[in-house]
């Protein structure tokens, strides 16, 4: 049987064309500069290759010129744990931020080379004041604020090339303070590639693909769980539909992924995940020395992995809540803030949200063991009383409970805990960190706290997801690929 990507190339290039599958699916745009040098002509070698195998592989489209490449997914779900893909100094987009960079992009005309910030301001005052509840202020230092970060957004990403001047001499209101930009159009086109004009959608679901239904083609089924695979950090098939949880269980899909990406296939009873040994294929590097959070994440699931070892029986296993119920829920909070008046009511596109289940066909709900929120609170203390306040750094030494909301967030965005009124459920692929051990660094470093894995062996497939990961994973972390524009809302 042939095998569905890179049919064309060598095996001594193998590695190469994994490597560039890599940088288009967790970079949202590759330009010379961007994410280094030498990243595009890395990958403009395969673009031909990598067109043909996205496309086959997961209904994506990709884009490559001589001056960047970026790649339009086909999106099945609103996620949002891609705060970071809006995000400066990482500090994820507020409200106010998404409007303006909105707004901005919308400003930029065709005919025009090249902007004054001082004329960019001028465009979006009148523009931003006609939003009610958005307005813009010069005056006001946190407009000034939010409009200097989407503008370095823009020029990180090469749709503004800064020519003269300095955002950060405008905005500190000195009289001669201005900059002035070439607009790279190309660019800013590529960065919002809606999949249907937004004036035609009534619901924030007409920017999903359209849904499995009972005759949807094996292979729209097939794409949709390649899909899940390279964005999610792990795919439990009580979560996805049917005919998607039959394609993962059996054996090809994921294996043609791991050959395509380099990545490693593990499989438990529960689901499946592609793990990364580098630890590079993911926008939340886990375990790993990412900061606090991270590391109290991992000493977390430490103390939670004891607690299943000695105290499972008195735990409370409840069904974890459907992915479809969280999805419907976003969908609608997205809906309430959507602008009636503009949307064009003889052309507007809506979809009966489906679940691609056949009659008398339904996945067996999840179950998990609930750690009620009195538990965490007290392995957080345990975790202070044995490290010291200070191993935590200076911005959480004083709120450990504030570190533990922001650690299950965390452990909630890699869908090893589902927070629940009451505490946490810990899903089943929490348990491959269970060797996950704390070391105190030998001498002072401002609160770096590393982590450490021991006992490592490789996974056996007929267990559940209470297995170590494979001894060369001691950094791997599921794998969700990240850093894509969410904008372009297809």
């Amino acid at each position: 049987m042939p095998r569905l990507f890179a049919r064309t190339v060598a095996p001594a290039d193998l590695g190469s064309y994994q490597q560039a599958v890599r940088r288009v699916l967790t970079c949202d745009l590759i330009t010379a500069a961007r994410p280094r040098p030498g990243v595009l002509d890395q990958v403009l070698r395969w673009a031909d290759e990598l067109a043909a195998d996205l496309e086959r592989l997961f209904g994506y489209t990709l884009v490559a010129t001589t001056g960047h490449v970026r790649l339009v997914r086909e999106v099945d779900a609103l996620d949002p744990t891609q705060r970071q893909t809006f995000s400066r100094r990482g500090r994820p987009f507020d409200r106010r931020r998404l409007a303006y960079l909105c707004l901005l992009l919308a400003a930029f005309q065709r005919s025009q080379i090249e902007i004054s910030l001082a004329d960019l301001v001028g465009r979006l005052t009148p523009t931003a004041n006609a939003v009610e509840g958005l307005g813009y202020d010069p005056t006001d230092g946190t407009h000034k604020a939010a409009l200097v970060d989407v503008a370095h957004w823009l020029v990180d990403r090469g749709a503004l090339h800064l020519s003269d001047g300095s955002l950060e001499a405008w905005a500190a209101g000195g009289e001669q303070g201005d900059a002035l930009f070439d607009i790279d159009h190309e660019v800013c086109e590529v960065l919002f590639r809606p999949a249907r004009p937004v004036q035609h959608l009534s619901s924030a679901a007409g920017l999903l693909s359209d849904p499995l239904t009972e005759g949807s083609p094996r292979e729209q089924a097939a794409r949709r769980a390649r899909r899940l695979l390279v964005e999610q950090p792990v795919v439990y098939y009580a979560d996805v539909e049917p005919a998607v949880a039959a394609v993962l269980r059996g054996r090809g899909v994921a294996e043609d992924l791991a050959r395509a990406t380099g990545l490693r296939v593990e499989r438990r009873a529960e689901g499946v995940l592609l793990a990364d040994p580098a630890g590079t294929f993911t926008d939340r590097p886990f375990p790993g020395r990412g900061g606090a959070v991270n590391r109290t994440a991992g000493l977390l699931l430490a103390k939670v992995a004891d607690l299943l070892e000695t105290s499972l029986a008195a735990l409370v296993t409840l069904p974890v809540p459907p992915h479809a119920a969280d999805q419907a829920e976003l969908v609608r909070l997205v809906d309430a803030g959507l602008p009636r008046d503009g949307v064009v009511a003889e052309l507007a596109w809506t979809v009966e949200p489906s679940s691609g289940t056949r009659e008398g066909e339904a996945n067996a709900r999840l179950e998990a063991p609930l750690v009620e929120r009195g538990r965490w609170e007290t392995m957080i203390h345990e975790l202070f009383a044995e490290f010291g306040a200070s191993s935590f750094g200076g911005a959480w030494q004083q709120d450990p409970y504030g570190l533990l909301d922001a650690a299950l967030a965390l452990l909630a965005e890699l869908s090893l805990v589902r927070p629940v009124p009451g505490g946490a459920l810990v899903l089943p692929a929490a348990s491959r960190y269970r060797n996950l051990q704390g070391a105190l660094p030998e001498r002072a470093d401002a609160g770096q706290l590393p982590l450490g894995l021991s006992d490592l062996r490789p996974p056996d497939d007929a267990r559940p997801f209470d297995g170590a990961p494979a001894a060369s994973e001691e950094a791997a972390a599921p794998a969700p690929a990240a850093d894509h524009i969410c904008a372009e809302g297809n």
